[in-house]
């Protein structure tokens, strides 16, 4: 593959920190580079001078003649009185772009909701996020560089990003460096990933997933080195004392010592013990959303709007769900009917007399009141232990074990909290939140901020976390890493996805669920070869059926969480519960398939 770049000797410091230190690297056409490492050791100064943006205090990159260069900054750079179409096509008329089967893409998956006239400082931050994406890749780039672009995405321009980098950018077509915390989409772009720690940049084969089997298989190899190099000094100590030489080997790393790493690794969690907490600290009952309907009057000139019609959710003890849909379609209105600060329309909701609900906001409103108190101080008002896990496994960690988990340093908890960095500050009001001990947890994009290991910091916390936990996110390797099933809201209601994110990718292509607009409509366009009262009668019994599954999921989530206090003695009739829990499982999954056959046919 032909040399498009190269980096030779570079070396990087600020007055009190060496970022570093004679680094060497070579990109070449087809390489797709995802760039990781913790906040703060540099990534995006690494592609900054990578890009020519900045110099390095010694070395050089060098750029073969010809290649351009094109890069999106973490920072918006877009002029708020410009307009969207200015922005993305820079002025040239309507038969010269639409005649670009590239910026038609390029408009099409990134901007068909937003109005082309309006103007830039009327747009939201993730419309704003797409216009900047899309006037960069509506231009001709042998070599792209992206700092942290899934910012302010959802799900779907992800997806699509995805997709397009990794056509425009094959083999031998050019070269993508990006920077970026979300995993899903580092796994799914990158034939090469580049860790960054220590001053140097570690180079691995392949995506996320790949780079992860590779890193720990590394650390394992270096624990093991050192564990025998100090066994081998203690015996080259006893052969010296005898006059005997000193003998030593050489291990050889072998790939596939990565794959005996996790041949025996259990379940990352025990649902059933999770499950049986979650039932003593709540009870059986949790939330139940029962035929809930939510709309907002009208206000000035325009006119009422109905973001709920007719949604019932029966929440269980120790349920996982993660909630998808658009901006607009009511994730918010929805999280709110849980925790009590929105009331509905019509329909009730039914809380236990237990629940406690705590909610992870995109705010940092935990720690508004603590900003010049170090954060040693913050923690220890609330208590002094917390207890994590189940049975054998659970222990008991003190505040500062938990922000050790979370990344933070002995020295760190005398840090004031406004001296604390983005993601330490939302590390910090998760532990808050965990510390009150509530028993529903919901996140409202909760990976804000937060590097990759970070994540995985905060992901090994919540496995073992008893209670309820609903997540709203944008990062689909997160929501799926800690979630057991997926809702999503599609033009007003809450579906349930069995097929995960990937049905409810498939479901948005065909256009359904909009967010609602004025007046209770629905801006998502029926593809269905129904009609009639064929039609009706196909979306009454997709109602029907999404409420027994809804039923039957709790009956089988209350079952199994029943057979932890199981008599172990009682074969017969364990084997009878079991029989019966398999018998509704098949009934469920019957309906799913029904579901399915019924949802193809509505488009």
């Amino acid at each position: 593959m032909a040399h498009l770049l190269g980096a030779e000797s570079l070396h990087l410091e600020y007055p009190t920190k060496v970022v570093f230190d004679s680094v060497t690297l070579g990109v070449s056409e087809g390489d797709r580079i995802g760039i990781v490492g913790r906040n703060g050791d540099g990534k995006s100064s690494l592609l900054g001078m990578l890009a020519g943006l900045r110099q390095p205090d010694s070395g050089r990159v060098t750029v073969r003649s010809g290649v351009t260069v094109g890069v999106l900054h973490q920072a918006d750079e877009l002029d708020d009185d410009d307009t969207v179409s200015n922005a993305v096509v820079d002025g040239r008329a309507e038969h010269e772009w639409a005649g670009d089967a590239r910026t038609r893409d390029v408009i099409a998956g990134l901007l068909s909701d937003v109005p082309w006239e309006a103007s830039i400082g009327t747009l939201s931050g993730g419309q704003r996020r797409r216009v900047a994406l899309a006037r960069l890749l509506s231009g001709d780039w042998d070599i792209l560089f992206l700092d942290e672009p899934t910012n302010h995405l959802d799900v779907e321009a992800i997806t699509w990003l995805a997709a397009h980098v990794k056509r425009r950018w094959a083999a031998n077509s050019g070269a993508l460096l990006v920077v970026t915390h979300d995993r899903w989409f580092l796994d799914e772009v990158s034939t090469v990933t580049w860790e960054v720690h220590d001053r140097i940049v570690d180079a691995f084969e392949g995506g996320y997933a790949a780079y992860i089997l590779q890193r720990v298989e590394r650390d394992r190899q270096s624990a093991t080195i050192e564990a025998r190099r100090q066994n081998l000094a203690k015996k080259e100590l006893a052969w010296l004392r005898r006059g005997a030489p000193a003998r030593s080997t050489k291990p050889k790393f072998r790939i596939d010592a990565a794959n005996e790493l996790i041949a025996d690794v259990p379940e990352i969690r025990d649902r059933i013990a999770l499950q049986s907490l979650a039932t003593s600290r709540l009870g059986k009952d949790v939330v139940d959303l029962i035929d809930v309907a939510v709309s907002y009057p009208a206000t000035g000139s325009g006119q009422a709007r109905q973001v709920f019609d007719d949604v019932t959710w029966l929440i269980a003890p120790g349920e996982r769900t993660g909630i998808l849909g658009v901006n607009g379609a009511g994730k918010s209105t929805l999280l709110g009917l849980v925790d009590g600060s929105i009331q509905p329309t019509e329909g009730r909701v039914k809380r236990g007399k237990t629940v406690h609900v705590a909610t992870l906001t995109q705010r940092l409103d935990e720690l508004e009141q603590h900003l010049n108190d170090p954060v040693r101080v913050v923690i220890s008002r609330l208590r002094t232990s917390y207890t994590f896990g189940t049975g054998s496994k659970a222990q008991e960690l003190s505040p500062g074990q938990l922000l050790e988990q979370l990344g933070f340093s002995s020295a760190q908890l005398s840090t004031p909290v406004k001296d604390l960095s983005g993601g330490q500050k939302r590390r910090l009001q998760l532990l808050l939140i965990l510390l009150d001990q509530p028993n529903v947890l919901i996140l409202d994009e909760p990976t804000n901020d937060l590097d990759t290991d970070m994540l995985a910091a905060m992901e090994d916390l919540l496995d073992s976390w008893p209670g309820t936990l609903l997540v709203v996110s944008h990062d689909r390797y997160f929501l799926e890493r800690v979630t057991d099933q997926q809702y999503a809201i599609l033009g007003g209601k809450l579906r349930h996805l069995p097929g995960g994110v990937d049905e409810y990718l498939r479901l948005r292509a065909k256009g359904e669920g909009a967010a609602p607009t004025s007046g209770g409509g629905n801006t998502a366009t029926s593809t269905s070869a129904l009609s009639g009262g064929d039609l009706r009668a196909a979306q009454k019994e997709v109602s029907a059926i999404e409420r027994k599954i809804v039923k039957l999921d709790g009956q089988v989530s209350s079952a199994r969480t029943a057979l932890v206090e199981w008599d172990p003695s009682d074969y017969e009739g364990l084997g009878a519960e079991m029989k019966r829990i398999t018998a509704l499982e098949a009934e469920r999954d019957e309906l799913e398939g029904r579901w399915m056959e019924l949802s193809e046919a509505l488009g």
